[in-house]
């Protein structure tokens, strides 16, 4: 089983390919390779630009889990949950370019 967007799905390998919800499927690899891939290549889209709100007027709650990051005096937070969907930010943090991945 394979739990992807907080939703439990069913796969089945069935002669080297794995079928399964949404649309996946994968051609295991005749060794059987520990690494399957499960979707397809950037099908789980970066977030590229970024926007902000000041701290005080972000609408979350107190206890959302939140990934910062602070350089040259600049700060950024990213929520948890937006980066369960894209796993990645690309940003300017303080003039230097940085990623964020979860």
């Amino acid at each position: 089983m394979v739990i992807r967007y907080g939703l439990l799905l069913s796969c089945l390998l069935i002669g080297g390919l794995w079928l399964g919800g949404s649309g996946v499927l994968h051609a295991a690899a005749a060794e059987m390779s520990p690494i399957l891939t499960v979707l397809p290549k950037d099908a789980i889209p970066a977030i590229l630009h970024p926007s902000f709100v000041p701290a005080q007027h972000a609408q979350v709650a107190p206890d959302t889990a939140m990934i910062g990051v602070v350089f040259n005096g600049t700060a950024h937070a990213y929520a948890a949950l937006l980066l369960n969907a894209h796993e990645i930010v690309n940003d300017v943090v303080g003039g230097e370019p940085v990623a964020t991945t979860w």
